[in-house]
């Protein structure tokens, strides 16, 4: 029995030695302090894990009943140095943990721009982040480089040290995009955009692939990463607008369609209005857009007048002058340009002095 418990601990050790915990041993700058995070609450963790442990093992051996040499006391019922050590010690362990938690859950929003390369290497404020869009499909993954005019489907590369910042929605239900070697799971929803800033600080190819169930092609909704220096992802991007496929509405349409095991495939060029099109999801152009129908909602909503705005307020957050556009429409309105003008973009107005 013993000599099959020793061969059974070497063969586990032996399967587990080919393992790769990539969520520990991440690439990306973002995973590596994800990754130490989990090593100081562990640590801190463990500071009461392990004494309980070991005075388990120590009370259960000391008292146990063939021990007649253990003092007993069953009238025993309190001890004050006992109480301020069983309560002050995981107060200050939670403690702890709350203000690790803290710190790191602000300096690793996903929104919030990178302030660093890695732990020894700035950011260089001259450097933009590389902008991909990413569209969660049925079962598959869409990137688009818009500053490139490209797109992939289930293969993604962007270039070592450079920061990424991902710009993610769904056309379907919610997902959740996932790199462990690159940084942490952030979800994409329909109707809306989230972001995730990140860098890859090592060459090579990692895993990608959807952290939330989506149906029954969930399994295979995997992507390839590839991180690349310079001249290796000015290669890639030559090759991807090699091909001569357009993403256009109508591919987009027929891209949507549900399909499990999807190959990788290149667009050479694209519709650069599709995205703001996808994450407004009215991708066919018959359908009214989100912003517009929000729009439509503030200026009064259904009944003949929700209906006379509709049509006639179709694609405003979209034009390159909108508060033009709706002072063109509505006269009356034009005192209000500045405030409409906000309303729509969503940022703070700009009054002359």
């Amino acid at each position: 029995m013993k000599r099959a418990l020793i061969a059974s601990t070497l063969l586990s050790t032996l399967l587990l030695s080919g393992c790769n915990l990539v969520v520990m041993n991440p690439s990306g700058d973002v995973a590596v302090q994800q990754a130490n995070l989990i090593v100081y609450s562990t640590i801190l963790m463990l500071i009461v894990i392990v004494p309980v442990i070991a005075l388990t093992v120590f009370f259960a051996y000391r008292y146990r009943a063939s021990n007649k040499e253990a003092t007993y006391e069953p009238d025993w019922h309190h001890s004050t140095t006992l109480e301020i050590i069983i309560w002050s010690v995981p107060l200050a362990i939670i403690i702890c943990l709350a203000g690790l938690t803290y710190v790191a859950t602000h300096r690793l929003d996903p929104y919030k721009p990178l302030d660093r390369i890695s732990a020894d290497q700035p950011i260089d404020e001259s450097v933009e982040p590389m902008v991909i869009q990413v569209a969660a499909m049925d079962w598959k993954w869409l990137f688009i480089y818009p500053e490139l005019g490209i797109a992939s489907v289930n293969e993604v590369a962007a270039i070592v040290d450079r920061p990424i910042e991902f710009q993610l929605t769904s056309t379907t239900v919610m997902n959740s995009f996932y790199v462990p070697a690159l940084a942490g799971q952030i979800y994409a929803m329909s109707g809306m955009q989230t972001e995730l800033n990140a860098v890859i600080n090592e060459p090579g190819i990692y895993k990608g692939f959807s952290a939330n169930y989506s149906g029954e092609g969930f399994s295979q909704m995997r992507f390839k990463f590839h991180g690349l220096n310079e001249a290796d992802f000015d290669s890639w991007v030559e090759k991807v607008r090699g091909d001569s496929k357009v993403l256009d509405t109508a591919t987009l349409e027929a891209l949507n369609q549900k399909s499990i095991s999807h190959p990788v495939t290149y667009y050479g060029s694209l519709d650069n209005s599709l995205w703001e099109r996808i994450v407004n999801t009215c991708v066919n152009g018959e359908d009214l857009c989100r912003h517009d129908m929000m729009m439509v909602d503030a200026l009064g909503g259904g009944g003949l007048e929700g209906l006379w705005n509709r049509e006639m307020f179709r694609g405003i957050c979209s034009v390159d002058d909108p508060g033009a556009l709706m002072a063109l429409i509505r006269p009356e309105l034009r005192i209000n340009k500045d405030d409409l003008v906000t309303a729509m973009t969503l940022t703070a107005p700009v009054h002359a002095n």
